[in-house]
């Protein structure tokens, strides 16, 4: 079911119990249009006291002294504590009033990076949490394809899905503090931005959002391309229909590379992070988690075995410019970290701020 609030532009809400056919059209149908999908988040395909305990595991973290997270600051390889003002996503900006701790993929269990005190006892949850993510990551994965009649006599429905495994998984699970204002501080919206406009690098992101604390805006693309003025629309936490629900729902957005991957038949649509209330909400704290989803890196992103993708090039599209996910990343991470990756690196991972 869509929602039909004009402040969301048209972003369906989707439950995914409903029949495979429907249900994969639905989701095709809102990539190839406006780029973002709500999923409904009823304890179905992730508990809500994962996510409950989650939100509160990066509270506390967010909260710990700032001399327990510097030895975890963030490093080549996209994994750890990302400090205020470290991120650009939009160069017109000073950098993002945000921070953030970016966690890569387990294997057996175990985080292959360095985790700070708060986590450590923490582990068998955030890996739990971490597989939720990637299930349903697949899951959406998997209903793309059907929708997309891909044709693969080997992998069907699997051929996208195949590409973000095994273990390690290439993706990211980035927990996201968004400060308040500090007190007597006047809002410059050019200036205080929460998170740029930008949009994201890889496959499909998944977002979580607490109630109450809102401050996404999408930039539709129906509407950036038929004018020269940026129509900013908020998304709210609860789209209508969804108020009674137990959780606000996980909201899904295609990145670049799939964009890419797909001959752009599916839309990366620029988002920000800003103030909300025209920044009479400035002095409230936003908490997020963003799961980013990412191909594994020798991956060759090769045309999509599918007619209604193939079509676009006879459209005036052009075909999938030949290059690994690896090489498509890393073009990204270079833009965001200024200074950060000045040779070819080592970037695995999903970056980005919702």
């Amino acid at each position: 079911m869509a929602a039909t609030n004009g402040t969301t532009d048209q972003i369906p809400v989707i439950d995914l119990s409903g029949p495979e056919g429907t249900v994969a059209k639905e989701l095709v149908n809102a990539a190839t249009t406006c780029g973002f999908v709500y999923i409904k988040s009823l304890g179905k395909d992730i508990p809500l006291e994962s996510i409950d305990g989650t939100f509160a595991l990066s509270k506390k973290f967010f909260s710990s002294p700032i001399e327990e997270k510097e030895p975890f600051k963030i490093k080549e390889d996209n994994r750890g504590w990302v400090a205020f003002h470290a991120e650009t996503l939009d160069p017109k900006t000073m950098g993002d009033f945000k921070e953030a701790m970016n966690l890569g993929g387990f294997l057996d269990r175990k985080a292959q990076q360095p985790l700070p005190p708060v986590f450590k006892d923490h582990e068998p949850e955030l890996y739990a949490f971490q597989r939720y993510c990637q299930n349903l990551m697949n899951k959406i994965l998997d209903l793309f394809a059907i929708g997309l009649e891909v044709s693969s006599p080997t992998e069907g429905s699997k051929w996208f899905s195949n590409r973000h495994g095994p273990e390690p998984t290439p993706c990211t699970l980035r927990l996201l503090h968004y400060p308040p204002l500090p007190p007597n501080t006047e809002l410059q919206p050019k200036v205080d931005i929460r998170a740029g406009a930008h949009s994201d690098y890889g496959s499909i992101t998944l977002l979580f959002q607490r109630p109450g604390q809102p401050g996404l805006e999408i930039l539709p693309p129906s509407r950036s391309s038929s004018s020269n003025t940026e129509n900013w629309t908020p998304v709210p936490v609860f789209p209508p229909g969804t108020e009674s629900d137990p959780s606000p729902p996980i909201l899904v957005n295609i990145g670049d590379l799939l964009s890419h991957w797909t001959n752009n038949l599916f839309k990366s649509t620029v988002h920000r992070v800003v103030f909300p209330g025209g920044g009479k909400e400035a002095g409230k704290d936003r908490y997020s988690i963003a799961y980013f989803g990412h191909p594994i890196g020798d991956t060759v992103l090769e045309p999509v075995p599918s007619e209604k993708v193939k079509a676009l090039a006879g459209k005036g599209g052009s075909d999938v410019q030949a290059m690994t996910a690896h090489e498509h990343l890393l073009s990204r991470l270079k833009a965001t970290y200024l200074g950060m990756y000045k040779d070819e690196g080592k970037g695995t991972a999903e970056v980005g701020a919702t």
